[in-house]
């Protein structure tokens, strides 16, 4: 099931996709739904954010070649990271799938970092491997932009991460994707810039979960971005940045200058 939340003539609404095609629902994947006889075309409504999180959670390096490029280019020994750490992000910075990113003036070093993105379904508090995922409703795709200059001189990421339009994430929730043997592909203006295997994570899901809820109640619609490989090149106004999980669908946004 492909959950889409999307704007017509009448408003913002949740559907259901079937093929090229969208019914809508009243309610919503987190809170209950009914269908409705009412449908409507894909590239007839506007696409918004799958879900407006009410915490916005983000794994800390999560791949090991990321990890250790992350190292080396603060002239450190690479070391993985030896527990699953989290972090947050904004809401401000959330854009959907073909909007795009707009570069601040003087941002100078942007790179993207593609992303699985967990949508959770269910309140959970101390979760254990074995029902971890039983409260995941879905997934969907993000794209972490990220000024690594601002990364490397702020105190906090509060600009390097979380600018307006730093955080673009869908298109859609798919329920029943399984990122065992998904990959996880980038390019930028049509040429593949990274691909890696999207289960290739340190800490996988279940054991971010497990984690997270030892000291914090998940709830419905909050999502957790789990990490990403390799390097971004420097992106220029007018790139085009697609993320493919296979299986899962393409996350597509254009970079602009402010």
């Amino acid at each position: 099931m492909r959950w889409l939340r999307y704007t017509d003539s009448t408003g913002t609404h949740y559907g259901l996709i079937e093929g090229e095609r969208i019914r809508r629902v009243e309610g919503s994947p987190f809170d209950g739904h009914v269908p409705t006889d009412d449908w409507t075309s894909l590239d007839q409504v506007r696409l918004e954010v799958p879900v407006i999180p009410r915490t916005f959670y983000c794994a800390g390096l999560n791949y090991a070649e990321h990890a250790i490029e992350a190292a080396r280019k603060r002239g450190q020994e690479p070391q993985l990271p030896t527990q699953a750490d989290i972090g947050y992000r904004a809401n401000n910075a959330l854009v959907p799938h073909g909007h795009d990113v707009v570069m601040p003036p003087d941002a100078r070093t942007i790179h993207y970092e593609g992303e699985l993105v967990v949508v959770i379904g269910k309140q959970a508090r101390h979760l254990t491997p074995d029902n971890a995922l039983d409260c995941v409703l879905g997934y969907t795709i993000g794209n972490d932009v990220s000024e690594r200059n601002w990364q490397r001189s702020d105190r906090t990421f509060w600009r390097a991460k979380n600018s307006d339009t730093f955080k673009p994430m869908g298109p859609w929730i798919d329920t029943e994707f399984d990122p065992s043997r998904a990959r996880t592909q980038v390019r930028v203006n049509g040429r593949t810039t990274i691909d890696f295997a999207t289960a290739a994570m340190i800490f996988d899901v279940p054991t971010f979960l497990c984690a997270m809820t030892k000291y914090l109640t998940l709830h419905p619609g909050d999502v957790v971005w789990m990490g990403t490989d390799g390097q971004s090149p420097d992106l220029h106004a007018g790139d085009v940045v697609e993320i493919e999980i296979t299986g899962l669908g393409t996350l597509r946004n254009t970079f602009v200058r402010g």
